[in-house]
């Protein structure tokens, strides 16, 4: 299993973090968790396209998580070579709304010449060629999902959350979890800092956690990080 980290940001723009996305490889698929805005051009630049994406996971709806989604879309159908091979797309409740909603205003992006398969996961578990989806609802919205990927080795992907007891469950023992911690000290509804990740991680006990979602605050963030912690950076690839 390879993770490629394609964005480690927010919704505030940034030259040197892209909007929080992860590019998993698992066997000869290939799985995209979230897709904010620049992140069809984020696959270019690392060598990919849009037919070489197996799955799309959407963590939540917010923009700087699915703002990609209708160009990915687009591209499938009109690029230089139109996608002919399946493609599924996961997330949370109101997932076939979403998209739905989505093709009202762009038909373009409704599928010509492959078949999409669009499943809801929010509590519950999808096997797709041997690798193991498990989704489990987080605090922050109402369709809000953290997302684990098991195949040998497993890691868990939180989405925007505060702390959360089912992420505890989730991230058990995760050989890698890719969290977000949107600020080192302040406290946002909604979302993490180091203090309440730390309670996480306490009960939970990943091997290797890298840290994401990544606000601004953290530019001038002068403390340290301890094992298992990593402050993740575009690009970023870890093999497990």
């Amino acid at each position: 299993m390879r993770i490629k980290i394609l964005g480690t940001g927010t919704s505030i723009p940034a030259l040197n973090r892209l909007s929080s996305s992860y590019l998993v490889t698992v066997k000869d698929k290939n799985i995209l968790v979230d897709i904010g805005p620049s992140v069809v051009r984020r696959l270019l630049e690392f060598d990919y396209n849009v037919i070489d994406i197996d799955v799309v996971i959407l963590t939540h709806f917010h923009v700087d998580h699915s703002a990609d989604l209708s160009t990915f879309l687009f591209a499938c159908n009109y690029g230089i070579k139109p996608r002919t091979k399946p493609l599924l797309l996961l997330g949370g409740i109101g997932i076939h709304r979403f998209f739905h909603g989505m093709a009202s205003i762009y038909p373009w992006i409704k599928p010509n010449f492959y078949e999409l398969s669009i499943k809801t996961l929010s509590k519950n578990k999808y096997l797709f060629n041997d690798i193991l989806f498990e989704a489990i609802k987080v605090r922050h919205n109402k369709e809000s999902i953290a997302i684990k990927i098991t195949y040998e080795k497993s890691v868990v992907f939180s989405g925007d959350t505060s702390f959360s007891r089912n992420l505890i469950k989730l991230a058990h023992n995760a050989d890698l979890l890719i969290t977000e911690c949107s600020f080192p000290e302040r406290e946002v509804k909604g979302h993490l800092n180091l203090k309440s990740l730390q309670r996480i991680l306490d009960k939970a006990g990943p091997k290797k956690v890298i840290l994401s979602h990544l606000y601004p605050d953290w530019e001038h963030f002068q403390g340290v990080l301890h094992e298992p912690c990593l402050i993740g950076e575009d690009g970023m690839e870890i093999e497990l």
